[in-house]
């Protein structure tokens, strides 16, 4: 044909200068990384942002709680308690939807096969042991129960109090279908622990396509010479993975609600 060009016309030099560049490019002499930290300037709305809260029980939050003794420095460093009482409030003052995520574990789930570190300590511990699914004997007061400053905002015929999470994520329950159902698709995260509970429904909601914005003060794990600082390995995580990490005084704000 006319238009045809024949190899064997190219020089071969001029070949494999083209092949190289066209296979081998070359990177750029100063590549700069974006900041991956999340957006914290935002604003919310109660038609489709709810707020939710992982474990408010007594055995994370209470001085008498089974875990108190490797979670209570860190969530008195970052007046946890305090913090999850002014998101209750704010949420409720602004008409937001709240839900709480709760873990429970009945006398069936002391009869698992095999568990990871934590789950076998928790069971050994008898951490938020309820003797039966369907009663209540015994859970007022518990380290089951929900902290007593939490109870007006929780039991007040409002709040979405989901079926329990028997690991860490909101997997095994009922959350992302309450929250679907209720037309949500923005979630202020907060509650324990840190890196467990918390951080796997920050991952789980993520996965499922909600904007998740988690309330680092809001929040707090467990520090043990053997395992580190959980809430330091969460707060690098929630900085990779939210859509925002943000403190209370800027929830709070971004809620319309004035911090106290």
């Amino acid at each position: 044909m006319k238009n045809s060009i024949k190899l064997a016309a190219i020089p071969f030099s001029l070949v494999a200068t083209l092949f190289a560049a066209r296979t081998v490019a070359p990177a750029p002499a100063t590549a700069a990384m974006p900041d991956p930290s999340p957006v914290t300037a935002r604003s919310y709305d109660p038609a489709n942002t709810a707020l939710v809260i992982t474990d408010p029980q007594n055995d994370f939050l209470s001085p008498d709680g089974v875990t108190w003794g490797v979670v209570g420095e860190s969530v008195t460093e970052n007046n946890t308690v305090e913090n999850i009482g002014s998101l209750f409030k704010a949420a409720k003052q602004g008409g937001y939807p709240v839900f709480v995520s709760p873990h429970y574990y009945f006398p069936h789930d002391h009869h698992w096969q095999f568990e990871g570190t934590l789950e076998a300590l928790m069971h050994s511990i008898h951490m938020f042991d309820r003797k039966d699914a369907l009663s209540l004997e015994d859970f007022d007061g518990s380290g089951a129960d929900w902290l007593e400053r939490y109870k007006p905002f929780i039991e007040d015929g409002q709040t979405v109090v989901t079926s329990p999470h028997k690991v860490y994520g909101p997997d095994t329950n009922d959350l992302v279908l309450q929250l679907r159902k209720r037309g949500i698709d923005r979630v202020i995260l907060a509650g324990m622990s840190a890196n467990l509970c918390t951080e796997s429904h920050m991952r789980e909601l993520i996965e499922q396509g909600f904007d998740v914005t988690v309330v680092s003060d809001g929040t707090a794990a467990a520090k043990t010479p053997e395992l580190g600082d959980g809430y330091a390995a969460a707060m690098t995580n929630f900085k990779f993975i939210a859509n925002a990490l943000i403190d209370t005084k800027e929830a709070l704000t971004s809620m319309g609600t004035a911090a106290e």
